[in-house]
């Protein structure tokens, strides 16, 4: 209990840091858009090819299960949209995202920390949360919102196309279904969530690997650890966030 209460406190004391105004606004603005290549441009691959086969999976799956001559056709087109709006775009996605991005974060900067690059950094008197973790942040933050976008097309792409090849039912229904009741705060709701889940990604993955102790060992540990804390982060606070927006 001390130790895990020592470790919040230790973050909150990196986020302090982290959050001062750079020194150099030129530099950061340079650090921002390469992270936001790094982060965000090299992740809407996999957040497309994964959204893809899910929208088109989830289609298949409630076509299966739910076929019933009381249920409506539409329905299936209905249940698909708010699968990926209400938790797959935004949470699922998170999840996926902090494997992929919160352990090259951690790896990152736990292999500048074993090295000394951080603390040669400190010696040339620069503050070198500001300088390493803010542009990550700040950049993660930024693109989510674009990855939730792209995500939630990709999964309607994939469902049409499992009507359009394969044959699972009449696109014509699924269209139905998707439109019907749309509510735009659906999506709102999915973005803002989103939000608070990559400043988790980001920050926490961050943490560990800035604060790594030790050799390589500590630093394949450090991006393990960042990237389960991340993930049940997001978990607790997706159960906190839908209670609010979704009252």
């Amino acid at each position: 209990m001390i130790k895990a209460l020592r470790t919040v406190g230790r973050y909150f004391i990196l986020m302090g840091r982290t959050f001062s105004r750079p020194e150099r606004m030129r530099m950061f603005f340079r650090q921002y858009l390469n992270e936001l290549e790094q982060l965000g441009v090299n992740s809407i691959g996999i957040v497309l090819l994964i959204s893809f086969f899910i929208g088109a999976v989830i289609t298949i799956q409630i076509k299966l299960n739910i076929e019933s001559p009381w249920m409506p056709r539409w329905t299936v087109g209905y249940v698909t949209r708010e699968i990926m709006l209400l938790e797959f775009s935004s949470s699922i996605m998170c999840l996926i995202l902090a494997g992929k991005v919160g352990s090259n974060i951690a790896s990152e900067l736990g292999t500048m920390r074993v090295t000394q690059q951080i603390d040669a950094l400190e010696i040339m008197g620069i503050n070198s949360a500001n300088y390493l973790i803010l542009p990550k942040i700040t950049a993660m933050v930024t693109v989510i919102p674009i990855l939730v976008t792209f995500s939630i097309f990709a999964g309607i792409i994939g469902a049409f196309c499992t009507c359009w090849f394969a044959g699972v039912m009449n696109a014509v229904d699924l269209e139905y279904g998707l439109q019907y009741m749309f509510n735009e705060w659906f999506i709102w709701a999915g973005i803002i969530k989103s939000l608070f889940f990559a400043f988790i990604i980001a920050s926490v993955s961050a943490f560990f690997g800035y604060t790594v102790e030790g050799g390589s060992i500590a630093v394949g540990k450090a991006s393990t650890d960042a990237v389960v804390s991340s993930s049940v982060l997001i978990l607790f606070s997706d159960l906190i966030l839908t209670k609010l927006l979704m009252g």
